[in-house]
């Protein structure tokens, strides 16, 4: 890392790996970059205390470092952090004071999940004993789950709608990581249907 630049520091963006949502930004010299891969703990350094620090170490609410990134100057970080309470000192989820919820960043994170499943004991998950029971088993809960869905939709209950599109989506990305597929190669599709 450069950290001659900013006079010793580098600025750090805390990112969120499921939702894409960016926590806040901090500053870290070398010290607070390194305690930050010792601990796993993203570790700042305070410019108007002039002293390293760890996020959480007072709330009790800690950044737990999943990936960290330089970007190609090797003057800026990028770090994937879960928050394990509030991230904001207001008591915020973020600390840009407001919360757009869930995005659509989660499905590319459910799907790097789902695929982590593949080839384990069955006994570990739901997700597992789906990809033992192969492709029949995988393409039948596809379809029960969009019937499901209409169901719902007809009936006009949308609590339960959003909760069988949840289950429709869920199957339809382990139907796709078993035709050895992403969901960016049907996103490719769309964008080429879309031109």
């Amino acid at each position: 890392m450069n950290f001659d630049k900013l006079n010793g520091l580098v600025p750090a963006i805390i990112q969120e790996p499921g939702s894409g949502k960016v926590l806040m930004t901090g500053f870290m010299n070398p010290k607070a970059l390194a305690q930050t891969r010792e601990t796993g703990k993203v570790t700042f350094f305070s410019r108007t205390r002039n002293t390293i620090w760890t996020k959480g170490e007072t709330s009790g609410n800690f950044l737990l470092v999943k990936e960290i990134f330089e970007d190609c100057d090797n003057d800026t970080l990028l770090i994937y952090a879960e928050p394990t309470g509030p991230v904001c000192h207001t008591g915020d989820a973020t600390c840009f004071h407001e919360d757009p919820g869930p995005q659509i960043g989660f499905l590319s994170y459910l799907e790097k999940v789902i695929q982590g499943r593949k080839g384990q004991s069955p006994e570990t998950s739901y997700t597992a004993r789906l990809f033992e029971k192969g492709l029949p088993r995988i393409a039948q809960k596809v379809g029960e789950e969009a019937v499901e869905t209409v169901i719902e939709a007809m009936k006009g209950d949308k609590e339960k709608f959003k909760e069988e599109a949840a289950d429709l989506l869920y199957h339809l990305i382990v139907l796709l990581a078993e035709q050895g597929m992403e969901l960016k190669d049907v996103v490719k599709v769309l964008e080429g249907r879309h031109k």
